[in-house]
């Protein structure tokens, strides 16, 4: 004997077990939990069974379990009692762990192909979220239910999803290969769903690597050597419920970068170049190299060199700069699946300035600038010197002062005298 109802019940709530088809003949209903030739009685309608206050009879023949709990999950039979025949009935319990509040106010939810209508998918469905249509459709399924109840239930799980598809592209482990998700979860059975490129189907591609699909999810991995700059794909998903198709597209684009103006370093101070990425899909990878002479001596983070990535942006710090090794141009490599990029970034080591030096620098040229001056002063007119020179020494000890008189003016003053 198989299963005849599958009732569905939430953790610390309360579910009524109907014992169908009771005589009103019948002496006594007897309920099992579990096969009645293996267990003891559970409950009955002529004795009470104590060690338990959650069960308890409705009408002498329906038995009611209050604040359920996940151990209650199982399968029940009743057993009615007459003077001639046993007549059975098998209940099936699922207990849902999370809450379901709908199904709290339903004191008998629909598991027969008559009760049917808007409030049984609704409960249905919710149990579908809690369980999984993938869960609960095995359950049903393996169990002896009968086949009109099982594909009235399974009926009522089928759900298209609710939200759009999502796409997007991602690059392989190697970083080789691009890889195109779409995702449309949330409905039962699972849709279809289609990868195709500018019309046409990827599936009948030859240059299809491979194409993987699990669950909601579909995946189509593609060789880089077909892909091209701006090409864009779609996904189209279906499903046997949802007339509409909806669709969602990825547009794949090569890395671009940009950078900051040259930098300059002086010897045994720090240095920090960075590069951002403007543009990629998917996600470029970023790397630094000395030069382009040395394309394939990628710079490791170690030593004088720390490099950090946050997001789109890598930084490339040298620190103790040298003007002997550490000069020049660095290249910035960003790489995805569908290209290259580079992008110079140039580095100008240049030796302290002395600023002591620089003083007295100025200070010595400002004597020779005096110097200078008192020269071309005592080359053109050496009278002018040796009178100052001569007056000064009369009167040093006189503070009488000093009036210099030019040679001409002298010559002009005794002419007036006589």
């Amino acid at each position: 004997a198989g299963t005849d109802e599958v009732v569905f019940g939430q953790v610390g709530g309360n579910i009524l077990l109907l014992c169908r088809n009771v005589s009103k003949e019948a002496t006594e209903v007897v309920w099992f939990q579990g096969d009645p030739q293996s267990f003891p009685p559970l409950f009955s309608s002529r004795v009470s069974f104590p060690p338990d206050v959650r069960f308890s009879l409705v009408d002498n023949s329906s038995l009611s379990i209050s604040e359920l709990r996940v151990q209650d999950e199982g399968n029940y039979t009743c057993r009615e009692v007459l003077n001639k025949t046993d007549h059975e009935h098998r209940v099936q319990l699922l207990v849902a762990s999370k809450s379901c509040p709908s199904w709290a106010s339903s004191p008998r939810p629909p598991t027969s192909p008559n009760s049917s209508g808007t409030g049984g998918k609704i409960i249905f469905r919710k149990c579908r979220r809690l369980y999984g249509a993938e869960s609960l459709s095995h359950l049903l399924t393996s169990t002896k239910i009968p086949a009109s109840v099982s594909d009235h239930v399974l009926s009522l799980l089928i759900d298209p999803p609710q939200a759009s598809p999502k796409c997007w592209a991602e690059s392989s482990s190697s970083g080789q290969m691009l890889q195109l998700f779409c995702s449309w979860p949330g409905g039962y059975p699972h849709p279809t769903l289609h990868w195709r490129e500018e019309g046409q189907d990827l599936e009948n591609s030859s240059w299809v690597i491979s194409s993987t699909s699990s669950s909601d999810t579909h995946v189509e991995t593609l060789n880089s050597s077909h892909l091209a700059h701006r090409k864009v794909f779609t996904c189209v998903g279906s499903h046997v419920v949802k007339q509409e198709q909806p669709a969602c597209t990825v547009e794949i684009k090569l890395p671009s970068l940009e950078s900051e103006p040259p930098q300059t370093c002086f010897v045994g101070d720090n240095v920090t170049l960075t590069c951002r990425v403007t543009e990629s899909t998917p996600a470029a990878r970023l790397s630094w190299l000395r030069d382009i002479s040395q394309p394939q001596q990628e710079i490791q983070p170690g030593g004088r060199f720390l490099i950090a990535q946050e997001g789109n942006v890598s930084r490339l710090t040298i620190q103790n700069c040298s003007q002997a090794t550490d000069g020049g141009c660095y290249v910035c490599k960003a790489q995805n699946p569908v290209g290259l990029r580079e992008l110079f970034v140039c580095l100008t080591v240049k030796q302290p300035v002395n600023i002591v030096g620089v003083v007295g620098a100025v200070v010595v040229l400002s004597l020779l600038a005096v110097l200078t001056v008192t020269g071309v002063v005592l080359y053109y007119n050496p009278l002018l010197c040796l009178r100052a020179c001569s007056a000064v020494a009369r009167n040093a000890d006189s503070g009488d002062v000093l009036v210099l008189v030019d040679s001409e003016d002298d010559e002009e003053g005794k002419g007036s005298e006589e």
